[in-house]
């Protein structure tokens, strides 16, 4: 990694805490590069980044709070704290409703938590969120994770054809094996981190 990049640490230990801060204390805009810095390592140190969100949200600039909450969603997943995480990723669509300028992924994966956790009191939320972000889809892995919560509420509410139809878009998307982007062919497909979820949809589709 070079110097200029002292921001992305993917691996953190004393020695790179200490040299973070030194430069930190230097920068400008310390906000964004706490932020990133806890998104960078989120899932493998998940106290770090809580522990640098709080630092950042100490601070004046707010320009990056929705993603800043989805990073801590994503810091308390890896805690296994799913009410904290869920909490979160609703933090960060009310600060899109308010800024709506500024977006995250936080439609798309507020639902899908609360589906591979079997909320179910939580579906009407999701299927609401969903709904209300459908135009945003862009990516195959989007219309993927859309489809598939959406197949997963429509099945537990007793809606078996509608939950098979989303289940066959999901495995429509899921066999996009290019993007449509000319320079970025591999960009936003659906990868094996939803093998759980694919199980859940070929029994519904079935």
């Amino acid at each position: 990694m070079s110097s200029d990049d002292w921001y992305r640490n993917e691996e953190w230990s004393e020695e790179m805490e200490s040299k973070f801060f030194e430069k930190l204390k230097r920068a400008r805009r310390k906000e964004q590069y706490l932020r990133i810095q806890a998104c960078t390592i989120a899932r493998r140190a998940p106290d770090v980044a809580l522990s640098l969100l709080d630092q950042y949200f100490e601070l004046s600039d707010d320009f990056d709070h929705a993603q800043a909450y989805c990073d801590m969603a994503a810091a308390y997943i890896a805690k296994g704290e799913i009410e904290n995480a869920i909490n979160s990723y609703g933090k960060a669509l009310e600060r899109e409703s308010a800024f709506p300028n500024l977006k995250t992924d936080a439609y798309i994966l507020y639902p899908l938590l609360i589906v591979e956790n079997k909320l179910t009191n939580l579906y009407q939320s999701a299927s609401e969120v969903l709904d209300n972000h459908q135009e945003r889809l862009m990516f195959p892995v989007d219309h993927f994770r859309w489809h598939a919560a959406k197949a997963i509420i429509s099945a537990e509410n007793g809606n078996n054809e509608q939950a098979a139809n989303h289940a066959a878009q999901a495995f429509d998307a899921a066999q996009i094996k290019k993007s449509g982007f000319r320079f970025h062919q591999k960009l936003g497909l659906v990868g094996k981190e939803y093998k759980g979820v694919v199980n859940e949809l070929r029994a519904i589709h079935a």
